[in-house]
């Protein structure tokens, strides 16, 4: 008679269906998809742990793997604590899975005391403990360690590393920045018998490109083509992103048709670079034909692609083309997403349509979007630019009031915007909460108060910021020097502004065009000709010209004609 046993509110059966009727839920949960696959997992787990006997661990370890397939690492690892917990003898293959889900769950630690347990047990781990222990140490940022235990597989001879394992290290070295590493271990792997494929060749080569290395991964792919592996589409786009980063469009398009006669085709993605690139060159023609191109082929432009054309409008102030883009969007029914309006809202705000921006800002929110850091920020800049600083402060107010936390660039628009509108004892006010976090660290900001003090007439506050930011051990930049050297001349401390300027060379920062017009131009104004000849001169035999303001200040000091004067020597010496 067949009874029946309740599990939490559901009741299952006790009798035993057949393993082939298990196997058969197991292949038809394979070819499921939506929200309801991980629950029917779980209810067919339910029933197997039912099943008298009970079910053993290969059958266990088909479901739980699909469950772990479905990203549910918590829950595999319960379903495995549910087994053990039912006597059902484990295996190497769960071993494995569990410390993947432990490493999936940043716990690479626990994925190390089941390797022990494993050896406790006299079990031999295999490829694929070891795979899965490298794999979790790069995905827990620890590469080097992921390293070691690699060279220890090899040292000690532990087991053959396959395409797999040299993947991962040679992935996790490139993360880390370690492109010439990487590429040393790719050609250690060549001269072995287990040969890189396609997979490892793209790691090193898009590495290769972000480091701006873009010819030596040019080499790389060619090297790499000759070894009869074949290149794929992420190769290809690695390298045409990496030419569009240099301004190689012609060569990134040359490469684009090479790809498609090597019978590789081109997806939304490699023309979206090249839309990209062209659209910060200002080439929106050239961008356009682009997207005309991957129609053409049968692509559809995605809201990457109009999002690139709509900031490259916006770049070249042709707001109402811009407007046309997402038109054409709504048209196709591609929903623009943030980042297309964040870009439309910054066109408006540079071609100071205020009002135009304000109301798209609100009515993005009317429809749900909700605006990130960089479309606030946007925003911002288009208040104080347009004169509306107390209309930016309680915009900034009710950012963070919605829990968005604001960036270094967020600050500095604030800074800079209040300083401008002569809030500079505000702009401090706003600066003093931050002194214990990493924000505190950008010279940047320095820079914007020591600048904003200075021009609110406030020079004692821009030198103790100055010392403020030595004391602290931050590096002054060219901009923060240049801006010194001003405050010090302006208070008529020649001496300090001279000696500054001989500070930052030894410092290694050497100063440009602008240091030494404001320094001349300085010098100058207060009547210090001869001390003005002496820099205006080495200015000079250093390649800076003087500014319009520098020159609108020597001419009246020149001499009449007949007079001696070094400083129409140098002048002549310039125009000549």
């Amino acid at each position: 008679m067949n009874c029946t046993r309740r599990i939490g509110l559901r009741y299952y059966s006790t009798a035993s269906p057949s393993t082939s009727h298990f196997n058969q839920r197991i292949t038809s949960l394979q070819n499921a998809s939506g929200p309801t696959k991980v629950n029917d997992a779980l209810q067919l787990f339910d029933e197997m742990l039912q099943r008298q006997p009970p079910p053993n661990i290969i059958q266990l370890n088909q479901l739980i793997t699909l469950i772990v397939k479905m990203k549910q690492y918590s829950t595999a690892l319960s379903l495995y604590k549910q087994t053990k917990l039912m006597g059902i003898p484990t295996d190497l293959y769960a071993m494995n899975i569990s410390i993947n889900c432990h490493c999936r769950l940043d716990q690479v630690a626990y994925g190390f005391a089941l390797l022990a347990t494993i050896l406790k047990q006299g079990h031999q781990p295999d490829l694929a403990t070891y795979n899965t222990l490298i794999n979790g140490l790069v995905l827990a940022d620890r590469v080097f360690d992921a390293v070691e235990l690699f060279k220890k597989l090899l040292r000690d001879k532990l087991c053959d590393p396959n395409q797999i394992m040299y993947g991962t290290v040679i992935n996790g070295l490139c993360k880390v920045g370690h492109t010439s590493k990487a590429l040393e271990l790719l050609r250690y792997l060549e001269s072995g018998s287990c040969k890189p494929d396609v997979v490892q060749y793209n790691a090193v080569i898009d590495s290769l490109c972000k480091d701006k290395m873009v010819d030596h991964a040019l080499q790389l792919f060619a090297n790499m083509t000759e070894k009869g592996v074949r290149a794929d589409v992420i190769t290809y786009n690695s390298l045409i992103h990496g030419l569009c980063n240099f301004g190689r469009e012609t060569e990134a398009a040359q490469m684009l048709r090479d790809m498609e006669e090597e019978g590789v085709s081109p997806g939304v993605d490699t023309f979206t670079i090249l839309v990209d690139s062209f659209c910060k060159k200002g080439s929106v023609k050239d961008a356009e034909l682009a997207v005309q191109a991957m129609v053409r082929r049968g692509l559809h432009p995605d809201v990457i692609t109009y999002s690139a054309l709509i900031d490259g409008y916006c770049l070249r102030g042709e707001i109402d083309e811009a407007e046309k883009v997402i038109d054409r969007m709504m048209e196709r029914d591609i929903v623009p997403n943030i980042i297309t309006y964040s870009r439309l809202i910054d066109g408006y705000c540079k071609k100071k349509r205020i009002h135009k921006a304000w109301l798209l800002f609100q009515e993005i929110q009317d429809k749900g979007l909700i605006p990130d850091v960089i479309t606030y920020n946007s925003m911002l800049q288009g208040l104080f630019e347009s004169g509306n600083p107390a209309a930016a402060r309680e915009l900034f107010n009710k950012m963070q009031a919605k829990g968005l936390a604001p960036n270094i660039f967020t600050y500095r628009i604030l800074l800079h915007g209040m300083c401008k509108n002569s809030q500079c004892s505000d702009a401090l006010a706003l600066l003093r909460p931050l002194e214990s976090t990493e924000l505190m660290e950008d010279v940047g900001l320095y820079n914007i108060l020591i600048d904003g003090c200075s021009k609110c007439g406030n020079p004692n506050v821009a030198m103790g910021l100055f010392d403020e930011l030595c004391l602290k051990g931050l590096k002054p930049d060219v901009r923060t020097y240049t801006v010194m050297i001003s405050v010090y001349c302006q208070e008529g401390l020649f001496v300090k502004g001279k000696k500054l300027l001989r500070k930052m060379e030894e410092n290694g920062c050497l100063p440009n065009r602008v240091t030494y017009n404001v320094l001349v131009r300085e010098l100058l104004k207060k009547n210090e000709c001869e001390e003005a000849e002496i820099y205006l001169e080495e200015m000079i035999n250093r390649g800076f010209m003087p500014d319009h303001a520098t020159f609108e200040n020597l001419l009246p000091r020149i001499p009449n004609v007949g007079k001696d004067s070094r400083l129409r020597t140098i002048i002549l010496k310039l125009t000549s």
